[in-house]
């Protein structure tokens, strides 16, 4: 009787089939199919005030910022020490005085600003550093603000790019309460009395269609500059005359003596009774900067109006 020949063995496993080796196995499958962490590494997709696509692989890590700000809003929320550079007007808060500074909106060095290798440039729109950072493959996000709307987004659109979605829309709740409570501290007889906010050394002033002239109205007062006029327009002394505000706001820069010698202002009744409020240099930067200060720039306006006491009729 022939023996019968046993059936051939199917060939051994290059790799034990071991329970990592399985592990290993499962978790492939699982990122095949869209599932697990490799899933979630999809980046970041954000909309720039240019109508811009900006997309990033990852939470922005190394960022350099050429607004102050952009710069003032990225350290309120959190994200101070992923700043890598600074526009050299940049000074709040005092830690970012220390970075590295790269020019300014006009100026911004490009060279300098690629050797401290950032994956996120924030500028302003209109900056001319954006064309060239982006040929040389710099991730560049353009934001504005111009509104307290604007405001509110652009925090948002920050919060986002550093990984944080929703830290800006908690940190605008902050600043709105703060307004409100600002309000609150309004003189009575100062409540819709009209106000002249100069800014550019005289040459200019914030309407009311103006982030300044939106805290005002929030404030409660008015505003001696319509906002047909554009956010800030130039003005002629001869329209602040004829608009005769009940106060004037000025920064402590302006020669606030020299007031007087204005083509017709010495006959303004805010001029006679002395209802100027001035505010020293970095008092007037906040004022002037919208960012996430806002609250303290209403602070300081309402301080001045208590100075002033209560305007008589």
């Amino acid at each position: 009787m022939t023996a019968t020949a046993p059936p051939p063995r199917a060939p051994r496993p290059l790799f034990p089939a071991t329970a990592a080796a399985r592990r290993i196995a499962k978790a492939a499958a699982f990122v095949a199919l869209g599932f697990g962490p490799a899933a979630h590494a999809a980046g970041i997709r954000l909309e720039d005030d240019r109508g811009t696509t900006v997309e990033l692989q990852a939470p922005a890590r190394r960022i350099v910022s050429l607004m102050p700000s952009l710069t003032e809003t990225v350290c309120a929320l959190d994200a101070c020490d992923r700043l890598v550079g600074i526009d050299r007007h940049a000074n709040w808060p005092v830690s970012v005085k220390g970075l590295p500074q790269v020019g300014g909106i006009d100026d911004a060095n490009v060279e300098r600003i690629v050797a401290l290798k950032p994956d996120l440039v924030l500028l302003r729109p209109r900056s001319r550093a954006a064309e060239p950072l982006e040929r040389l493959g710099l991730k560049v996000l353009a934001l504005d603000a111009k509104t307290h709307a604007d405001m509110r987004r652009v925090m948002e659109t920050v919060a986002r790019a550093t990984g944080r979605p929703g830290a800006g829309e908690a940190y605008w709740r902050k600043l709105d309460a703060g307004l409100d409570a600002a309000r609150a501290r309004v003189p009575a007889g100062w409540r819709g009395r009209r106000v002249y906010f100069e800014v550019h050394g005289g040459m200019a002033a914030a309407s009311e269609s103006s982030f300044i002239g939106e805290t005002l109205a929030r404030l409660g007062l008015g505003n001696a500059v319509p906002g047909t006029l554009g956010p800030f327009p130039k003005m002629s002394p001869e329209f602040v005359v004829r608009a005769n505000p009940d106060v004037l706001m000025v920064s402590a820069l302006g020669e606030i003596s020299a007031m007087a010698s204005r083509p017709g202002w010495s006959a303004m009744s805010a001029i006679q009774r002395g209802r100027v409020c001035s505010f020293a240099s970095a008092r007037f930067d906040l004022m002037m900067r919208p960012g996430p200060r806002l609250d303290e720039a209403a602070d300081a306006i309402v301080g001045c109006l208590n100075s002033l006491g209560d305007p008589k009729p």
